[in-house]
């Protein structure tokens, strides 16, 4: 509450103004002047009758009401969850790099030294090898440091930036999977950045384990529990005027492929409630008898019916079993996504399914899941188009767009219309509305960033402009 609102209510409330006045000086909420309590009030030259008076006319909140057994069961502490460490252990090349180079002195990111001694398992090398490979890889790794004062955040736009100007606006085939388009090049970096709920072409990799992984068969079984299979998918639907009834005749061949019987499409159907109570099994068709001799009430259960779900996952139109040509696996790729519940499907690997869809990683799998989606999405596009980006830019694009624990978009309504910075927000998009409202709320820019600092004519602090240099005189020893 603003102070002239929280003055106004202390005036309905019989204060005086000038104690009104003063009791702002200090607190700015109701609720704050009643907890701090008469005492606290007199220090501010209200006498203690007057604090009495004002705390009783301001009053107490009223008192919670009596909390619900279904909160109380939720406040309950949870089930203590047993804590899993597993360590990395460095393999014995590792180890051998890594006491080289705290030997040397040399501080290079635990990472590159288990990415060389991946490349050195086996390896029938000496020691002066290993030693020369710590010192390259050191060299490199400080030529690839960016100097203080850098503006990595301009050189990240401009290398993703650049090379999208040279990426295709077309939609192509998903790479070994001829009957599913998924959208790539500049539309889905666009759709990367922007943060979209949904994606103009949702898809999933799922891969499997077991014996679903290797057999055909039963691939297609777990592909069948995943792919959403309507009623028209699998029988085709007949208005009998005469009886007004609807008679629905199952087609075997697309049920068996599908692994749906009869009684799932009657039990499926009985829950319809246009059609409860009404749905009869007869040989090998089955009837829906409409209670009323009505034409509207039969054209009502058929259009209640038609898109009627059997089986499956929401969202998922087609689901395509392919064998992956470089590990021999069978894989399963959808048309649609829904992550959740694909996940719980016995057979499918939890570790290695991926979807598209990264706002959706971020809800399932947590934010750090959803950053690793960015990387990987933005980085897959990329370099599908033939570009190479470095992948620090991107993780630095990555890590913005996750910071705050949700996917923001960059754009007016992320992160670049939430700078701190009127000018920059203002040079943005919407000049007139920004400028308008600071000018309104007394909002002052700090002139900390680059845009701003470049529209009213100033160094920018980046670089040598971050430097001050002070001409000390050889004669003064002061």
């Amino acid at each position: 509450m603003a102070k002239k609102d929280t003055m106004n209510a202390l005036m309905k409330r019989d204060i005086s103004e000038e104690t009104a006045a003063a009791l702002l000086t200090k607190y700015s909420t109701l609720s704050a002047i009643s907890a701090a309590g008469a005492d606290e009030l007199t220090e501010l030259g209200i006498s203690a009758d007057e604090a009495s008076s004002v705390i009783a006319k301001i009053g107490k909140r009223a008192a919670a009401a009596p909390r619900s057994e279904k909160a109380k069961k939720a406040e309950e502490p949870a089930e203590q969850m047993e804590l899993v460490c597993s360590p990395f252990e460095l393999s014995e090349e590792g180890k051998k790099l890594k006491a080289i180079a705290d030997g040397k002195g040399i501080r290079i990111p635990l990472k590159i030294i288990v990415d060389i001694a991946k490349r050195l398992k086996n390896a029938d090398i000496g020691d002066e090898y290993y030693e020369k490979l710590v010192d390259v890889a050191a060299r490199m790794y400080e030529g690839h440091r960016m100097d203080p004062n850098e503006s990595a955040g301009i050189m990240a736009a401009q290398s993703i930036g650049e090379p999208g100007t040279q990426m295709t606006m077309r939609t192509f085939h998903y790479a070994g999977v001829a009957e599913i388009n998924v959208t790539l090049g500049l539309p889905r970096l666009i759709e990367i950045v922007d943060a979209r709920r949904i994606p103009s072409t949702p898809t999933m990799t799922v891969r499997l384990v077991g014996m679903a992984a290797d057999d055909e068969n039963i691939a297609r079984l777990v592909s069948s529990e995943i792919e959403m299979t309507n009623l028209l998918d699998v029988a085709s639907i007949e208005t009998d005027i005469t009886n007004m009834r609807l008679v629905i005749r199952p087609d075997s061949r697309k049920m068996e492929v599908r692994g749906v019987k009869t009684e799932d499409i009657v039990e499926r159907l009985g829950k319809v409630k246009a059609a409860r109570g009404q749905v009869e099994a007869r040989e090998h068709d089955i009837m829906i008898t409409s209670d009323e001799a009505s034409y509207k009430k039969l054209q009502t259960i058929y259009d209640s019916v038609k898109g009627v779900k059997i089986k499956g996952i929401d969202n998922i139109m087609r689901a395509i079993v392919r064998k992956d040509s470089k590990t021999g696996k069978w894989v399963i790729y959808t048309e649609g996504s829904n992550l959740k519940e694909v996940l719980k499907i016995a057979g499918v690997d939890q570790t290695r399914t991926m979807t598209n869809s990264i706002q959706e990683v971020a809800d399932v799998l947590g934010i750090e899941a959803a950053r690793n989606s960015v990387i990987r999405e933005a980085h897959g596009t990329l370099e599908e188009q033939g570009l190479s980006v470095d992948i620090r830019d991107i993780m630095l694009v990555a890590d913005l767009m996750t910071n705050d624990g949700y996917v923001k978009a960059i754009g007016r309504h992320g992160i670049s219309g939430r700078k701190s910075s009127v000018l920059a927000r203002a040079a943005f998009e919407i000049t007139a509305a920004h400028l308008l409202h600071a000018a309104m709320i007394g909002e002052v820019d700090h002139l900390d960033g680059v845009a701003e600092n470049i529209i009213v004519g100033q160094p920018v602090t980046l670089g040598t402009g971050a430097v001050n240099l002070i001409y000390a005189p050889r004669g003064n020893k002061q």
